[in-house]
């Protein structure tokens, strides 16, 4: 079962930022992807969602790229599995071994989707890629859960519908107000106690998805429409963590979480090796 990474975007809200605010390189000088905002100063968020779906045992990815796509490609290209795992240096260096790994089973697929294009249009530049499977998984790369994701996908293939995703309460600090035609306020309460879901992405969709999927759409507005008239969308509310970082808020409360060890994303780190589904595969 693949899984389908949204990272072309321009992720306007986090930017601009300094290639030091992401613990880039030094040299580089441009605005980078959202998806390579580093969290907690170790590894990039794109990274943190792919070893989310890796723990669970989906390893086959397909990225559809965009906006510096070359910065994401270069991450990959030369990336260090000595920087996020213990190891053993022995013989002044000249011996090196690793005691766990991150990326050696994963299989990733760079593709250019285009600079400007909707998550719609992004998935239909990957269909081709997608051929032979009967059932696959899709994601935006700002979002973080610590979702069952065994639990979600077998609920999502018993109810027989086309497409998935998980429903959430907002994390916003916002709140929620009732105003009469008089304008007298009738209630205010904060917007995560109110009735409000909202889509949390980690979707899962039939190959079918295609079928209601026309060029130059968005994903979520017209296709979502046909799929609920058609009664083929299935909505798992869950109430666990989830949180995504679409504003420089957000990144720091990420990084503020790391700095305490409080990271239930990282279900690698926290959820026992039973949670894996390889079934599902």
């Amino acid at each position: 079962m693949k899984v389908v990474l949204f990272c072309g975007g321009l992720g306007m809200r986090l930017r601009p930022l300094s290639p030091e605010s992401f613990s880039m390189s030094p040299g580089v000088s441009e605005d980078l992807p959202k998806p390579m905002a580093h969290i907690g100063g170790q590894r990039p968020l794109l990274w943190h969602v792919m070893k989310y779906y890796a723990y669970f045992g989906f390893n086959d990815f397909i990225l559809c790229l965009g906006y510096r796509a070359d910065v994401i490609k270069n991450f990959f290209l030369n990336y260090s599995e000595y920087l996020s795992n213990d190891f053993i240096l022995a013989e002044g260096g000249a011996t090196l071994q690793l005691l766990h790994n991150d990326i050696h089973e994963w299989r990733i697929t760079f593709v250019d989707t285009g600079l400007i294009a909707s998550v719609g249009e992004r998935l239909k530049a990957v269909e081709s890629h997608l051929e032979g499977e009967e059932v696959f998984l899709a994601n935006y790369c700002d979002g973080l859960t610590d979702l069952p994701l065994t639990d979600y996908i077998r609920r999502f293939l018993d109810s027989g519908k086309v497409g998935a995703f998980i429903c959430v309460r907002p994390p916003y600090t916002t709140h929620v107000v009732r105003v009469a035609e008089d304008c007298t306020v009738h209630g205010i309460e904060p917007i995560r106690s109110a009735d409000v879901w909202i889509n949390g992405g980690y979707f899962v969709f039939r190959r079918a998805i295609f079928d209601y999927l026309k060029p130059g759409e968005d994903l979520v507005m017209e296709p979502f429409q046909r799929l609920i008239r058609a009664n083929q969308l299935f909505g798992y509310q869950y109430r666990g963590f989830w949180t995504c970082m679409d504003t420089f808020k957000e990144r720091e409360e990420l990084d503020a979480m790391c700095a305490r060890g409080n990271t239930p994303w990282q279900v690698w780190r926290t959820t026992t090796p039973d949670k894996r589904a390889p079934g599902l595969l």
